[in-house]
């Protein structure tokens, strides 16, 4: 599909950016939307920014995503991601743009023992995964053309995540312990990125999971970050590295155990599956290198 008209919301954030310079390389033209352009909590905003733009997709990457914080600050958590994601759909609905919500692993309850499929009950347990649950159960309700993409564990160039944290930390503490009890499928930015603009150039709509394929627990997924970052940053850690259990470290939101998303829908539209988290971990510390 030749040049299309893409709006991104959260233009600012890791996926956001990731997703506006791809957007641009591949030669579409692209409306990267931050706070400052478009508050999402406003809806006459919405529709002005939206209308005037004409979007033939939009990308709403724009979410409150603090999750502790969330805990007791409930009334932003559902602003953000229950209002402001019906506001971008009725926007994107008027102007008959495809829509695309990215959503998160947390709306299930994560005590499965298996991988967890698009169609599988969603049950969240923390105010961090209902508000974004509302938030897809309103884009279903308001758009035409949704597609609804949950992921996990991300990671990327832009913005704090884990793999930027453990790389530091693992360079300034004697020991580093690390949950050992909590699985999920760590997901590059890029990797994401690729497949959502993949996505919005056709019409199957519906819900996808998408992450880097295979899984590990945060302590393997550690393993692999301080391994592949002495072999292809050449940095050497100071940290003993230890596994611990989740009670070690009590949050105010419960973290799912089983957080590894079954890339049902990704294999039934024909779409090629992303590629397994360690070679997408490699090629971001090559990225950090050069």
């Amino acid at each position: 599909m030749a040049g299309m008209r893409v709006l991104v919301t959260g233009a600012a954030g890791q996926l956001g950016q990731d997703m506006v310079l791809l957007l641009q390389k591949e030669g579409h033209q692209v409306l990267g939307c931050d706070r400052q352009e478009m508050d999402i909590t406003d809806l006459d905003q919405c529709m002005e920014v939206i209308g005037r733009f004409a979007p033939d997709a939009i990308i709403h990457c724009a979410a409150h995503t603090a999750v502790d914080a969330a805990e007791s600050d409930i009334d932003s958590a559902y602003l953000i991601n229950a209002t402001g994601t019906r506001n971008v759909a009725l926007a994107a609905e008027r102007a008959s743009a495809k829509l695309v919500y990215i959503s998160t692993d947390y709306v299930f309850d994560g005590l499965g023992s298996q991988p967890y499929h698009e169609y599988d009950n969603t049950d969240p347990k923390s105010i961090y995964g209902k508000s974004k649950r509302a938030g897809e159960i309103l884009a279903q309700s308001l758009s035409s053309k949704y597609f609804i993409v949950r992921t996990s564990w991300v990671y990327g160039k832009y913005g704090n995540n884990f793999v930027k944290t453990m790389l530091k930390l693992g360079q300034e503490k004697p020991l580093l312990k690390v949950v050992n009890d909590q699985k999920g499928s760590p997901t590059y930015t890029v990797d994401l990125a690729r497949f959502l603009l993949e996505l919005i150039q056709t019409e199957k709509y519906g819900v996808y999971h998408a992450s880097n394929s295979e899984a590990c627990t945060w302590y393997e997924f550690t393993e692999a970050i301080l391994a592949e970052a002495r072999d292809i940053l050449g940095l050497s850690f100071t940290a003993k590295l230890e596994p611990c259990g989740t009670e070690e470290f009590p949050r105010p939101a419960p973290r799912p155990r089983n957080s590894v998303l079954e890339h049902l829908s990704i294999r039934t539209n024909g779409f090629q599956d992303l590629r397994p988290w360690r070679e997408g971990l490699r090629d971001f510390l090559l990225e950090l290198r050069d």
